[in-house]
């Protein structure tokens, strides 16, 4: 893994990128707009992009060059980063911008994709970034016309990749089968199976947070971690993804992909070195390690929930089953809270809890580590004690930092002693927030660097955990799950989920920082 920020100086990275096009297959889906046309003009405004970069947007919808790039500006504008810009600067960037109208399964329609991306490398060597930006549905599709226009191999001086966005399969057997339908076009270090959370600055920070100082690594085990908590928390119900969400559920959505890899970048070995596949063998070995839930052991060791009614923000909001394409007599999960193990030297003996779900009173995404605490003797023993064990918390959004909380006399002299935070964050140490995880993914992908990215046997050890959780849920075939009030932390089984084991469920917040020159 690149050691360096991400925010670096203008064209340090540019070094080794030549002229690409980027091709966004999906193109006038929500993503492009909010998301990656915003992240790629970001690069572009800070001079990351080559000179020849051009991006062709691929979709069904029919609309011309100019239409295409009036919509993009709405977004950039919205969502970018560094915002729009002068005129002269959007301008610019809008040159590179094409469309091209087409069926995911029309083989002409590709045809005419390769005639446009010669037509846009201007006689240099056919180098394609592919990305699948289109519902699940559309990838095998895509794929198989892809290798059908020769397109998924590159000529002399040339290269093809190709970034597949997730869900990565809905279960094992899809997941396995998708990739050998992918493998069968493209090679594996051609693939670049993305989840934008691996780029996220504080992601990224776990390895040099533990394998660059000398502190932390040798504590970093079950001699001196109690537990850890992985919380992933949002504000918004489903939006307008119900008729989606309603066959996905948080375990599909925000378990089998996000979660594991924090849990497996908390857990995992070092690497070797840091190289890609170092890094990824040892996250594979994590995944391998965790102790394997039987179907009928699940409602012990996993709480399944939905959002009831409630308020968010201040406002009246829906219960999930009222939401928009969800069916009122809908099972799927929209909170989950699950206790896991890793069977290794390591972590022998550590739970780690998970928690995500929808409704819930903060937009949170953090790790606690939790360490053991000291003897109840001295500070510990009553009256003073019992204390609060020290906290490690890295928060990964919003507030991008670490906090370490510790005992600390409180003055006087009474000698009392109370937890103090000690906190380090991104945007009150460098000035500014962190850029968005796009934009240091689709730049490793342009570079050929797949570390932040999910190699097939990751993805498939990531289901076979899965897979028993799911087949549990199935089996069950309750009439309804749990209900937990929009707005709440979610249902009393998760409290009791962790409370038998004699623990409880924290976050440890930190202070918004707003840098100066951002508005509030």
């Amino acid at each position: 893994m690149d050691a360096r920020p991400s925010a670096t100086p203008a064209g340090t990275r540019r070094e080794g990128l030549v002229p690409f096009v980027l091709v966004i297959f999906g193109a006038s889906g929500d993503l492009t707009r909010r998301k990656l046309v915003p992240a790629v003009y970001s690069l572009f405004r800070e001079g990351l992009l080559p000179e020849g970069f051009r991006l062709l947007g691929f979709a069904r919808r029919e609309k011309s060059d100019e239409a295409f790039r009036a919509e993009l500006r709405e977004g950039v504008a919205e969502f970018a980063r560094v915002g729009l810009g002068d005129e002269a600067a959007w301008a610019d960037f809008a040159a590179r911008l094409h469309y091209l109208q087409g069926g995911y399964d029309e083989a002409a329609s590709f045809g005419a994709l390769a005639a446009r991306i010669d037509e846009l490398a201007a006689g240099a060597p056919r180098r394609v970034l592919f990305y699948l930006a289109t519902p699940p549905a559309g990838f095998e599709p895509v794929v198989e016309q892809l290798r059908e226009a020769g397109l998924a191999r590159a000529d002399d001086g040339g290269w093809a990749r190709l970034i597949v966005e997730k869900p990565f399969g809905r279960d094992l057997a899809s997941a396995r089968a998708l990739n050998d339908h992918v493998r069968s076009a493209f090679a594996e270090n051609q693939i670049f199976r993305i989840d934008h959370y691996l780029g996220k600055e504080t992601v990224q920070n776990l390895l040099v947070f533990r394998f660059a100082n000398s502190l932390f690594e040798p504590i970093w085990n079950q001699k001196y971690v109690d537990h850890v908590q992985i919380t992933v928390a949002e504000t918004v119900g489903v939006e307008q993804r119900g008729s989606y969400y309603d066959h996905a559920g948080a375990l599909r959505d925000i378990v089998q992909n996000h979660m594991m890899h924090l849990l497996c970048l908390v857990a995992m070995e070092g690497p070797a070195s840091l190289a890609a596949d170092a890094v990824r063998d040892e996250k594979v070995k994590v995944l391998q390690a965790l102790r394997p839930m039987e179907a009928a052991c699940v409602p012990k060791r996993v709480v399944r929930a939905q959002y009831g009614a409630g308020t968010s923000g201040g406002q009246g909001v829906a219960g999930y089953r009222e939401e928009q394409g969800v069916g009122p007599a809908s099972t799927t999960e929209t909170f989950v809270a699950l206790k896991a193990l890793v069977d290794n030297w390591r972590w022998a003996g550590v739970p780690f809890y998970l928690r995500t779900g929808k409704r819930m009173p903060a937009r949170i995404t953090e790790i606690g580590i939790h360490f053991k605490p000291v003897p109840q003797v001295l500070f510990n023993a009553p009256p003073l004690g019992p204390m609060e064990p020290n906290v490690l918390a890295l928060r990964i959004q919003p507030n991008e930092g670490i906090s370490l909380q510790f005992q600390v006399k409180v003055p006087g002299a009474d000698g009392g002693v109370r937890p103090h935070k000690m906190d380090f964050g991104y945007a009150a140490s460098f000035g500014a927030e962190p850029p968005d995880a796009y934009e240091r993914l689709l730049l490793d992908a342009a570079l050929g660097d797949s570390t932040l990215f999910t190699r097939s046997d990751e993805v498939e050890a990531a289901w076979t955990f899965l897979q028993p959780i799911l087949d549990g849920c199935a089996q069950a075939a309750v009439a309804e799950l749990p209900a937990y009030q929009a707005g709440s932390w979610g249902p009393a089984e998760a409290d009791r989920l962790i409370e038998a084991d004699g623990r409880q469920w924290s976050l440890v917040r930190r202070p918004r920082h707003r840098p100066r020159g951002k508005g509030t």
